[in-house]
């Protein structure tokens, strides 16, 4: 059980300095499984933001000279420790949220993937060399630079891996970091704090610490922070915005959506259901920001792909997260798990559409819990919430469709555009369907592939900028134009 594990301490870690406690109180933190407090963890307040930077600037022009085989290194030696603490970072995991084992561990492999990955661009940024075609031999070139102090703000559901798709990347190119993860799942970032100082990266270079929502508006609104890269919820991010448009000040937004998937009769249906609920209510409980939440299905093979789902999700084990073989873990927090709730029972009350399975809190030995039983939504009304906003629990929707045009429109009808995706094996009808779709990416008979060297991102109210590849190390650099004069007069 998650409660007979001893949770770490958590320090607030200011420019490699740990300290046990911060100006911005406390917070409990309650185990989801049992919601018991498991530890109290410190909060930082402005006063630890202003800290945090002066370490920084002491620290970025050092860390920007440090030549790139140096910070390779120490970026793939933190990686090489993250390989050898890989399940006490998956069980940081199932602590902070109650993520299951085999999903925390998965989210770990993912993690040192993007930090080998941005290691290994550490010595191959460059620049262009460009003729300005001038007869008197005149040319310029661009030399890529950091950013300066990167403010990074990451939400809950999983922040193992925003840490390996941002901060990596930030450090990578050079940028000192200023991160502040959710205080509600402070266990992944202090190990990884921890990891990061064993790994080499200079004091001052980076601070991780949970806090306040004032040190996150110290963060956003410092002047010597050149950019903010946040990941959660439109309703924060505008907020956000605000500050960074008074300061002039640029940003990277991902924001979440609601994903639709188009299932055509010729796709394999089996793979195809199974997909759809492994990724919809056994993938981080359904708290994920690219899963493919409405699943629009052919009218011809609807009710046989329903059955499909019902019986695979049956079969999904719910329960603490450290057992063998559980599927689907708790929801985050009672907040949370009362949202889901009450968003199941205005759809109920509205007729907006048919619950074939689950759409409660789980009783019996789970009722202390954050569980919400996996819950299937049939004949769902496109325009209501329970399809237009997200659920962010165990619970996917099916939508029924006859033709190409009516699955399209559907799908887009959101203000969201992180993914779709399309389960078909006419690969004519995925290339006319892929674009048409609304979103930042699309995945094709299969479910989300979120890569290190493919560049993640949304649009719509899903934000902008880009996560992962050559484009998630390029959002913490500036690229200066150098250009050569001959050295002529002006009238010669």
């Amino acid at each position: 059980m998650t409660s007979s594990i001893t949770p770490p301490t958590v320090h607030l870690h200011i420019g490699g300095e740990p300290k046990t406690s911060g100006s911005g109180g406390s917070f409990d933190h309650l185990n989801p499984v049992s919601q018991t407090v498991q530890a109290t963890i410190p909060l930082a307040g402005p006063g630890e933001v202003e800290e945090a930077v002066r370490r920084a600037q002491a620290a970025q022009e050092s860390w920007r000279r440090t030549s790139p085989e140096t910070r390779r290194n120490i970026l793939n030696r933190l990686a090489d420790l993250m390989e050898e603490r890989k399940t006490d970072l998956a069980r940081m995991a199932a602590l902070d949220g109650g993520t299951p084992l085999m999903i925390g561990e998965r989210g770990v492999e993912l993690a040192i993937g993007w930090t080998r990955y941005y290691a290994g661009w550490c010595d191959k940024l460059t620049g262009e060399l460009m003729s300005t075609f001038d007869t008197r031999g005149e040319f310029s070139y661009t030399v890529p630079e950091p950013i300066g102090i990167v403010g990074i703000i990451i939400t809950w559901n999983g922040p193992l891996i925003s840490l390996g798709m941002k901060v990596v990347a930030a450090l990578a190119a050079g940028n000192c970091v200023i991160c502040k993860p959710a205080e509600i799942t402070p266990f992944a970032p202090e190990l990884f704090a921890e990891l990061c100082k064993q790994a080499g990266v200079p004091d001052g270079v980076l601070s991780i610490f949970p806090g306040t929502a004032e040190a996150g508006e110290a963060i956003v609104r410092h002047k010597k922070i050149r950019k903010i890269s946040f990941t959660g919820g439109p309703i924060t991010a505008r907020k956000i915005l605000e500050a960074c448009a008074q300061e002039i000040k640029p940003s990277v937004m991902e924001l979440g959506g609601k994903s639709a998937s188009l299932v055509f009769p010729d796709c394999d249906l089996q793979a195809a259901a199974e997909r759809a609920v492994f990724w919809t209510i056994g993938c981080l409980a359904g708290q994920g920001c690219a899963l493919p939440t409405r699943q629009l299905v052919h009218a011809d093979i609807h009710d046989e792909f329903v059955e499909r789902l019902k019986g695979i999700a049956s079969m999904f084990k719910v329960g603490d997260p450290m057992e063998p073989g559980v599927m689907v873990g708790p929801v985050i927090n009672k907040a949370a798990a009362d949202r889901i709730l009450g968003m199941f029972e205005r759809a109920k009350a509205d007729g907006a559409g048919k619950f074939v399975m689950g759409g409660n809190h789980c009783g019996s030995e789970l009722a202390n819990g954050n569980f919400i039983e996996p819950t299937i939504i049939i004949d769902a009304d496109p325009d209501h919430e329970i399809t237009q906003v997200e659920i962010f629990g165990p619970a996917v929707v099916v939508m029924k469709f006859h033709t190409e045009e009516e699955a399209i429109a559907i799908a887009n009808n959101s203000e969201y555009g992180l993914a779709a995706y399309i389960q078909s094996n006419d690969i004519m009808r995925v290339h006319r369907i892929a674009e048409r779709l609304n979103a930042g990416g699309v995945y094709v008979n299969g479910g989300i592939q979120i890569n290190p060297h493919t560049p993640f991102g949304g649009i719509g109210i899903s934000g902008f900028g880009k996560e992962g590849g050559k484009a998630g190390i390029d959002e913490f650099l500036h690229y200066k134009t150098v250009t050569i004069g001959t050295g002529a007069g002006i009238f010669s």
